[in-house]
Formats: C-alpha cells, sequence, structure tokens
C-alpha cells in the first residue's frame, strides 16, 4: 500500500517505519525534505520524503500527524483529497484547528474525502516505535482504537494497527464517538505526563473468558 505521512514527528516517523518494514511504501510530506532530522528515517528501506502535495498525490491512504492548529493551513495546499482515505492521528490538546473541534472535523469539512478515520492518537510514539517489540509489554500486546463513520476507512486503520504490531483495534463508533476517542488520549496523557505514570504504559482491552 502507498502511503503518505503528513508530519515526521515523533508520532509520524515510528509509524512509517513500522509500516516501512510491513512492506508498505511511504511517503514522507516536509516542508524541507533535506532536514538533518530525516536522515534516519529516509535511511529505512521504502521511505522516502518529498513536499507535502507531491506525498499525497502518491499515497491511496494519507495519515495526518500534524499540529492540530496547522490542519487549515496545511489542507489549503492540498487540493481535494477525494477518493483517498485519511487517517487523523491528532489530538486538539493545547490548540484546535479553528474554527473546527478537532482534526477530524478539518479533514471532513476541508479535504473532499469521505473517507476518514481517527486513529494512531491514543498512546504514545513510543508505543509504535518498533513494530511488535515495542508494542508489547512482556507478552501482551497493545490495543488501537479508532472512530468515525466510513467503514473502508476503519478496515484500512485496523489492518495498519495490525501491520504496527497492535493485537487489535477497537472501534469506538461514528463520527459522534470521535470526541470521545480524544478524551480516552487525554486520559492517557493524564496518567503519563500529568500523574507522572511515565510514558511506559498503553491501553489493553481483556475479555473475560
Amino acid at each position: 500500500m502507498n502511503i503518505a505521512i503528513v508530519g515526521a514527528g515523533n508520532v509520524g516517523s515510528a509509524l512509517a517505519k513500522a509500516w516501512a518494514k510491513a512492506g508498505h511504501r511511504i511517503f514522507i510530506g516536509t516542508r524541507d525534505s533535506a532536514q538533518p532530522e530525516l536522515a534516519p528515517l529516509l535511511a529505512s528501506l521504502n521511505i522516502t520524503a518529498h513536499a507535502h502535495l507531491e506525498a499525497v498525490s502518491n499515497a491511496e491512504v494519507v495519515l495526518f500527524a500534524i499540529p492540530s492548529a496547522a490542519f487549515p493551513t496545511v489542507l489549503s495546499s492540498l487540493g481535494s483529497l477525494k477518493g483517498k482515505v485519511l487517517i487523523d492521528a491528532t489530538n486538539a490538546v493545547r490548540e484546535k484547528p479553528t474554527p473546527y473541534a478537532n482534526g477530524y472535523d478539518a479533514l471532513k469539512v476541508l479535504s473532499g474525502s469521505t473517507d476518514i478515520v481517527k486513529c494512531f492518537n491514543s498512546t504514545g510514539y513510543e508505543n509504535m516505535t518498533k513494530p511488535i517489540a515495542d508494542t508489547k509489554y512482556g507478552s501482551i500486546p497493545l490495543d488501537m482504537f479508532m472512530a468515525g463513520a466510513s467503514p473502508k476507512a476503519k478496515e484500512i486503520a485496523r489492518a495498519l494497527a495490525l501491520d504496527a504490531g497492535f493485537e487489535a483495534c477497537y472501534d469506538f463508533g461514528g463520527e459522534d464517538k470521535v470526541p470521545l476517542l480524544e478524551h480516552f488520549a487525554f486520559a492517557w496523557i493524564n496518567l503519563a505526563i500529568m500523574q507522572k505514570e511515565g510514558r511506559g504504559i498503553g491501553f489493553k482491552i481483556l475479555k473475560r473468558l
């Protein structure tokens, strides 16, 4: 699968490595493909860096891992994304993509795509850094979570979550559950940062046999 990742920060870089290792072709969208920070990432097989528009034009799936406030500006430079599956991996923690409540809502209005899903926002990048190994706590793999209205986007997000080493990707529900999924992410942030549990924590659904 050809995947564009808009944003080469911690989350975008971690997922790029995981998905490249799983055999996907990754196009990193960046304002400066020559920046030294990208060198370790571009040393990985199947990962190349491009201007945002070029990266997105090459892809079937686009993951957004940018500051929430940047959505309107970034999307205005990409044109229509109709026909592409869009994954919002962001949380409107400090700033919102005004006038929208979150990245999902901005994508819904501005992208032209109807296949949008919120996913990969509910844990720290440390839990996505190395496929398989770093999504496991002892022998227990972590779970991922998603929300949105598109069955197609959810199917792809679930497959990519498994490719990144998560055991399952649970469906929170439709668009009305996107804010709930962001609050779920805030719970991780609260425990890890505010309550000083550290970033080496993650969520797992346990089912009674």
